[in-house]
């Protein structure tokens, strides 16, 4: 039996009409999360007035810093500007310093594993001692991937903040760390928990051991800049994060094609 979700086609963009694309995407998830960095940070007092705006100000740089990830996601993959390995891998690497000083090598080895071996003993994001907790996923996830070198970039990157910029610690750990602290609880739920934890009676499809959090496009943006559509990554790994509602709207019309046809 061919497999409906891995045969569902959608139109190919041109190399070129993607690049601009992935570039305009990315640009609207960067430069926003700049924008209010430096203003949360360096310029609106975490005091008076200031202090109602803080909470609006740390869900929307929680989204953005779900959006850098995600963005930094798609370099991995060569998605960004496809067969432009310098420009994805750049991106990717500014995305991920700014994110929590991430080590985009690291990153993208670990990540290549977890797209051959998923579910297995040689995936690195999946938690075979506690296969349905989600708080021993996230802490062997943070464990695994924030090491000595992470941990020293980052503080290399907040001394430089602190002592030779000025910037006031209350508002680097409220609007910096706290937002990067959400989203990776954010981003590890419903893009990495939710499609790959085991569940009795469900399955998984095929060897991809993925599946989809079934949420409407505009839930599945706010959550996890549709990362959540995860059995769609796998199959189509090279697609951007834009571009996965098409690919599943796809994907449902073959399956439902092959279940009428049985």
């Amino acid at each position: 039996m061919t497999n409906p979700l891995r045969d569902g086609r959608l139109p190919k963009l041109s190399r070129n009409r993607q690049t601009v694309m992935g570039l305009a995407v990315s640009a609207a998830v960067i430069v926003p999360w700049l924008v209010v960095h430096v203003a949360a940070v360096f310029i609106l007092p975490l005091s008076g007035v200031w202090v109602w705006l803080a909470p609006v100000l740390v869900a929307t740089q929680t989204l953005l810093s779900v959006g850098l990830f995600i963005v930094a996601h798609d370099g991995m993959h060569g998605s960004i500007a496809p067969f432009r390995p310098g420009l994805n891998r750049g991106i990717a690497r500014f995305c991920l310093l700014i994110y929590a000083g991430f080590s985009f090598e690291a990153l993208a080895r670990e990540h290549m594993r977890h797209h051959a071996r998923p579910g297995t003993a040689d995936d690195p994001d999946y938690n075979f001692e506690n296969p349905n907790s989600f708080v021993a996923w996230y802490y062997g996830f943070f464990r695994y991937y924030f090491g000595l070198k992470e941990f020293g970039i980052l503080t290399a990157i907040l001394a430089v903040y602190v002592f030779v910029i000025g910037a006031p610690i209350v508002n680097l750990l409220v609007f910096w760390a706290l937002p990067a602290l959400l989203s990776s609880l954010q981003l590890f739920y419903f893009g990495t928990y939710q499609p790959h934890r085991p569940i009795a009676g469900e399955p998984f499809e095929d060897d991809h051991r993925a599946r989809s959090v079934d949420l409407p496009p505009v839930l599945s943006l706010l959550t996890c800049f549709h990362f959540g559509y995860h059995l769609e990554h796998h199959h189509h790994p090279n697609e951007p994060w834009w571009r996965l509602p098409a690919v599943r709207r796809v994907s449902l019309v073959a399956h439902n094609g092959e279940a009428r046809a049985a």
